[in-house]
C-alpha cells in the first residue's frame, strides 16, 4: 500500500458575496478531487487546537500526526532545520521576515515578494551591520529568513507580519523577554535599509521596498520522534517552503527538491506531481504541500485562489492519479492546514474539509458530500483533534 498526504495550504475559506455566497473551493473546477470524493470520505477536521494560532507550522505538524500541544516550540527552529542552520541546546531561532514599512505601519509582509537573489545581499548587509556575537542572520528564500540568537529569549509575544498588514508598528512590536533588544533591532533595520539605493529604485518602479526586518515566532529545536519509528515506513516530503521542509527533516523524511517549485503562484505544479510519483518508488509515504492557495488568500485575490485550487487539482492531483493507474493499492488523504480567507487576508480558526480515498474499496457511506467547506459541514464525520486525522490514512 502506498500512502499520500496532500496539503493545499490555506485553501479553505469563507462564503463570499462576490461568489454568490460560495467559497473558492466550492467555485473552483476540481474534477479529480470530485472523483475521489465520490467513493471516498469527506469530513471536517479542526487541525490546530482552537486555543493555538493556526499557523502553517503548528498545523502541518498536526497533519503529519504530531500533537502541537506536545511538540510545538515555534516556527523559527523548524525553518532553521530546513536551512541546515545549527542550533545548540539553548540557541533560539526566530523567523525573520523582510517586510515593507513606512516607518509607522506594516505595509507588506513579503516586501513585494522580493526575489531570493535580491534579498540575499540585504540580509548579508544586515548581518554585517546589526549582527553581534550572539545574533546572526541567515538568508533564506524570498522574504523568509532566520535570526539565530545564542542563549536567546523564548518568552516573547510576537506577531506574524502576514496577519498584521496595515497595522501600526507600535501596536504589534514584540513584548516580553528581551523586548527592548528586539524592538531596537527592528528600528535599526529600518534605519539601515530604508534609504538603500535598491529601495529607491523599487519605489521608482512602483514596488514596495524591502526596508525592515521583523523577527517573530522564536523557539528552540523541537524533539520530534522519527516518522519511520512511529509508522514503520519511510517517507518523503515535497514542498517549496522551509517550514514544511523543516518538519520533514526533523522527522526523518527525505526532502525532495523540485525544480520550478517556488512556493508562489508560478510554482511548477505538475513537477510536484511527477516528483511525488518518483518518491513513491523509494518510499511508501509521500507528503505533497502546495503553498499557492495560502499566498492567494494573503493577497486578498479571489481569482488567484480559485486558479491555485484548480491548478492543484489538475496538475498535482491529476498528474499523480495518472501515474498511479498501475499501482493497485494506495490511499490519499487531502486536507488544507487552515483557512486563509481572502476577505481577511489572514489565517482563521475553524474546521477545514478533509478527503480520504482508498483505491481498494469504497469508503463512502450515506449521502454524498462534495469536497469543500459545505461538504465538511454536512458530514457526520468531524475530527476535533487534527493530529489524529492521519491515523485514518494508515488505519487497516
Amino acid at each position: 500500500m502506498k500512502y499520500i498526504l496532500l496539503v493545499p495550504d490555506g485553501a479553505a475559506d469563507e462564503p463570499l458575496a462576490d461568489l454568490n455566497g460560495k467559497t473558492p473551493m466550492e467555485t473552483a473546477r476540481t474534477p479529480n478531487l470530485d472523483r475521489l470524493a465520490e467513493t471516498g470520505v469527506v469530513g471536517g477536521v479542526q487541525v490546530t487546537p482552537i486555543d493555538m494560532y493556526p499557523g502553517s507550522d503548528a498545523a502541518n505538524m498536526a497533519l503529519l500526526g504530531y500533537d502541537p500541544k506536545v511538540y510545538y516550540t515555534g516556527r523559527g527552529p523548524v525553518e532553521a532545520a530546513a536551512m541546515g542552520i545549527p542550533l545548540e541546546a539553548k540557541d533560539v531561532a526566530f523567523r525573520c521576515s523582510l517586510i515593507s514599512s513606512d516607518g509607522e505601519n506594516l505595509i507588506d509582509y513579503s516586501a513585494g515578494h522580493i526575489s531570493t537573489e535580491d534579498a540575499r545581499p540585504i540580509i548579508a548587509l544586515a548581518n554585517e551591520k546589526l549582527g553581534t556575537r550572539q545574533i546572526t542572520l541567515f538568508p533564506g528564500v524570498s522574504y523568509r529568513h532566520i535570526m539565530r540568537w545564542q542563549n536567546g529569549p523564548v518568552d516573547v509575544r510576537s506577531h506574524p507580519p502576514h496577519e498584521n498588514m496595515g497595522k501600526r508598528l507600535a501596536d504589534i512590536l514584540p513584548e516580553g523577554e528581551q523586548e527592548g533588544r528586539l524592538r531596537a533591532f527592528i528600528e535599526d533595520s529600518y534605519g539601515l535599509l530604508n534609504d538603500l539605493p535598491y529601495n529607491h529604485q523599487r519605489r521608482e518602479e512602483g514596488k514596495n521596498p524591502a526596508n525592515m526586518l521583523w523577527p517573530w515566532s522564536p523557539g528552540r529545536t523541537p524533539q520530534l520522534p522519527l516518522f519511520t519509528k512511529r509508522r514503520g515506513m519511510s517517507g518523503a516530503v515535497i514542498s517549496a517552503v522551509d517550514v514544511v521542509r523543516g518538519l520533514g527533516k526533523l522527522t526523518g523524511l527525505e526532502i525532495v527538491d523540485v525544480p520550478g517549485a517556488t512556493g508562489y503562484f508560478d510554482t511548477d505544479y505538475a513537477a510536484k506531481g511527477r516528483y511525488a510519483l518518483d518518491a513513491l518508488n523509494r518510499h511508501d509515504f509521500v507528503w505533497v504541500h502546495v503553498e499557492s492557495p495560502d499566498e492567494a488568500g494573503h493577497a486578498g485575490s479571489i481569482d488567484e485562489k480559485i486558479r491555485a485550487i484548480e491548478n492543484f487539482d489538475k496538475l498535482v492531483v491529476g498528474t499523480m492519479l495518472a501515474g498511479l493507474k498501475n499501482v493497485d493499492d494506495f490511499r490519499i488523504l487531502c486536507a488544507p492546514d487552515h483557512k486563509t480567507p481572502v476577505s481577511t487576508r489572514g489565517h482563521t480558526v475553524g474546521p477545514v474539509p478533509f478527503l480520504l480515498y482508498d483505491s481498494t474499496k469504497k469508503l463512502r457511506h450515506g449521502s454524498l458530500q462534495p469536497y469543500d467547506e459545505r461538504g465538511a459541514l454536512e458530514s457526520k464525520i468531524q475530527i476535533p483533534e487534527g493530529y489524529r486525522l492521519i491515523d485514518n490514512l494508515f488505519a487497516s
